[in-house]
C-alpha cells in the first residue's frame, strides 16, 4: 500500500497541532499529579505525628488519617482531569446519583459512623467507664466506628449501635471516680438518736471502702407516727460500688443489732 506525502503531512500537522494545544495543559497536568502526590505523602507524615501528638483514640485516628489522604488524592486526581481537558460533566453526575443512592441506603450506618466519630472525638465516655444506656449497665470494653461493646455486670456482652448513644441519655456512674450511698432506716421513737448516729459514724469509720471526702451526711429524713426515719450519705469509690454497697450495709447491720438497736420488723413498738 502505497503512502501518499501529503496524508503525512497532514498527519504531522494534526500532530502538531495537538501537541501545541494540549501539550502544556498535559504538561501541567502531570506536573500537579506528581508534585500533588508527593505533598499529601509529605502531609500525610506531618498529620500521623500531630494525631499521635495529641494522643487521638488509637480507634479514630488510623480512620481519620485514611479519609483525609484519600479525599485529598481524590480532589487532586479531578483537578488534573479538569486542567487536562477531560469533561467531568457525566462523572459528576454518575458519582452524585451513586451518592445519593447509597446515602438512602445506608442511612443507618451513617448515621452509627457519624455517632462513632463524634464519642470518639467528644468523649462522653471512654474505655473503662462504667455507664447505663439503653437500659443497660456495665463496662465500656470497646469503642468502635460502628457500635459499642458493653460488659454488663451479670457478664453479658451487649453491642449498641452509635447511633442510639448518640442520641440518647448516657448516665456515666464512674466518671467522677466516686459514687454517693443512700441509706434509709426507719426507728421507732424509743430508740435514741444519738446512739443511731454513733453507730452509724463508727461503721463508715471502719469501713476502708468508704471515701473521707465528700463527708458523710447523717439526719432525720422522715417523722411518722410510729417512728422516724434516719438517712445517711456515704462515698464509695465508683468501681466495685455494688460490692461495697453490700458490704457496708452488712456491717451496718451487724453493728446495729450488736449496739441493741432494734431493726425494723424484730418486734420493736
Amino acid at each position: 500500500m502505497k503512502v501518499d506525502a501529503k496524508d503525512i503531512d497532514r498527519f504531522y500537522d494534526k500532530a502538531y497541532d495537538w501537541i501545541i494545544q494540549t501539550g502544556p495543559s498535559l504538561l501541567l497536568g502531570l506536573v500537579l499529579l506528581f508534585g500533588g502526590m508527593w505533598l499529601i505523602k509529605i502531609f500525610s507524615r506531618f498529620l500521623k505525628k500531630k494525631l499521635l501528638k495529641n494522643k487521638i483514640n488509637p480507634s479514630l485516628a488510623p480512620f481519620l488519617l485514611s479519609l483525609v489522604i484519600t479525599t485529598l488524592r481524590i480532589l487532586l486526581i479531578l483537578t488534573v482531569m479538569q486542567i487536562i481537558g477531560i469533561q467531568l460533566t457525566f462523572l459528576t453526575v454518575l458519582i452524585g446519583g451513586l451518592g445519593v443512592a447509597a446515602g438512602l441506603a445506608l442511612s443507618g450506618t451513617l448515621q452509627n459512623f457519624a455517632s462513632g466519630v463524634l464519642i470518639l472525638l467528644l468523649k462522653p465516655f471512654v474505655v473503662g467507664n462504667n455507664i447505663i444506656a439503653q437500659n443497660q449497665e456495665g463496662t465500656v470494653m470497646s469503642i468502635q466506628i460502628f457500635y459499642t461493646i458493653i460488659k454488663t455486670f451479670d457478664n453479658r456482652t451487649v453491642i449498641i449501635p452509635n447511633g442510639k448513644l448518640s442520641n440518647e441519655v448516657i448516665i456515666n456512674i464512674s466518671r467522677e471516680g466516686s459514687r454517693r450511698l443512700d441509706i434509709e432506716i426507719k426507728f421507732s421513737y424509743g430508740i435514741d438518736y444519738d446512739k443511731i448516729v454513733e453507730v452509724f459514724n463508727k461503721t463508715v469509720d471502719d469501713f476502708e471502702g468508704c471515701l473521707k471526702t465528700p463527708e458523710r451526711r447523717i439526719g432525720v429524713s422522715v417523722l411518722e407516727e410510729s417512728g422516724y426515719k434516719v438517712t445517711m450519705n456515704v462515698w464509695l469509690e465508683a468501681h466495685g460500688f455494688i460490692d461495697n454497697k453490700f458490704l457496708f450495709q452488712q456491717k451496718l447491720m451487724q453493728n446495729l443489732k450488736a449496739s441493741g438497736i432494734k431493726l425494723p420488723g424484730t418486734g420493736d413498738k
